[in-house]
């Protein structure tokens, strides 16, 4: 019974962003950890701040696609808004993992905004 579940949400008009939302929480908490050990932490907060949020917002914006919520426009909206902020932050460091989160963020910016706007 789980599997057809999983199966018919994989073959659902949110599949596509679910799987962004939740490739970006779990990039955003390896940039947040790996910033943690930078050398120069006090000038990593911003971005360990945003990355923490995102990877939340991000968490959010997926359950409440799974559960197919009367809010996913409006969730999905604000997950973009944060993805791009976290994703704006992390381009302006150097690090591979801030880069990397970037891209992830950005992804996932742009197929929550497509959700938010259907």
């Amino acid at each position: 019974m789980a599997s057809t579940a999983l199966h018919r949400l994989a073959d659902s008009r949110y599949a596509a962003c679910i799987e962004a939302c939740n490739t970006c929480a779990a990039t955003c908490d390896f940039c947040a950890a790996a910033c943690l050990r930078e050398d120069d932490v006090q000038h990593m907060v911003k971005c360990i701040a945003l990355d923490m949020e995102c990877a939340d917002m991000c968490r959010l914006a997926a359950a409440a696609m799974a559960r197919d919520s009367a809010h996913v426009g409006y969730i999905c909206e604000l997950c973009a808004r944060i993805c791009e902020a976290c994703a704006q932050e992390c381009r302006s460091h150097d690090h591979p993992h801030c880069q990397d989160c970037a891209q992830a963020c950005q992804r996932c910016a742009d197929l929550c905004r497509e959700m938010a706007a259907a």
